[in-house]
């Protein structure tokens, strides 16, 4: 039995703590690399979160070439046993990001540490400068559809009455108010409830323990299907991140996000 397997998907300081010695435990830090090398969770591998993304226009958040997650994967030593432990500096958004790519190649054995870096350094636990060696090359994955939305799915399932659209980006992105594409405005239906707001600053940026609530107010529930998004699928990594935790069954990452939505010739927009 895996240390791990009787905790929640958002775990504790503490939890991680007294597990950092446990064979399955891959621990991923998401943070920069100048973070990573000031010091780090020990143990920790550090993942540049740009390796996460494709990062070429028009549509940055989209995959990586397969390729590219097969050697990153076969860095960090993947296994079918394997049980990961993410963190970022932000809040949850590359570590939110990161779990949906777990989800992607198939592998629902992960942890979120809330409040990532800022809970562990807020309770003076120890830091590491030491640098895990790389474990392999390449190995073989096999993606996974269900936790992808693309453009044509999410296109043909507007007005749908089982469907949430939950945008993480501000409000004035989500009004139109500011423009990072050639269309302004929102999704029709989308909901806006920006990621930032759904952290604790006065618990290290933890996950607010009200979420549930808020997202019932907004309409964000159980029973529907959730398709988060932002500009890149980096914000909305933490709300995907939310939305499993709290144990949503149909939770989808439209990585595609409004950089692909926003500059699309065929694509309705609200304002």
């Amino acid at each position: 039995m895996s240390a791990f397997s009787t905790l929640p998907l958002v775990i504790e300081p503490a939890d991680l703590a007294s597990r950092l010695d446990a064979s399955e435990l891959i621990l991923v830090d998401l943070t920069s690399a100048a973070r990573y090398a000031a010091g780090h969770i020990p143990g920790a591998r550090f993942v540049d979160p740009k390796r996460t993304q494709l990062g070429q226009p028009p549509a940055p958040g989209l995959l990586p070439p397969w390729a590219q997650l097969e050697e990153l994967f076969g860095e960090l030593g993947h296994n079918p046993q394997a049980v990961y432990v993410l963190y970022d500096d932000e809040g949850g958004g590359w570590a939110g990001r990161f779990l949906w790519l777990l989800d992607v190649i198939g592998h629902g054995r992960y942890h979120y540490l809330n409040g990532g870096l800022h809970a562990w350094l807020a309770e003076g636990r120890e830091l590491s400068e030491d640098v895990p060696a790389p474990v392999g090359g390449p190995l073989p994955l096999t993606l996974h559809e269900a936790p992808i939305a693309t453009r044509e799915y999410l296109q043909s399932r507007l007005g749908a009455t089982d469907l949430a659209i939950w945008d993480a980006r501000n409000p004035a992105e989500y009004s139109g108010a500011k423009v990072l594409a050639s269309k302004a405005g929102h999704i029709p239906g989308a909901v806006n409830f920006e990621w930032t707001a759904g952290m604790d600053p006065s618990r290290a940026l933890r996950i607010r323990s009200d979420m549930a609530e808020i997202l019932a107010g907004l309409g964000i529930t159980p029973d529907k299907e959730v398709i988060t998004h932002c500009q890149t699928h980096h914000r909305s990594g933490f709300t995907y991140l939310v939305a499993k935790a709290l144990g949503y069954p149909r939770v989808k990452g439209y990585a595609g996000s409004w950089s692909e939505w926003g500059n699309h010739p065929d694509t309705p927009v609200e304002l």
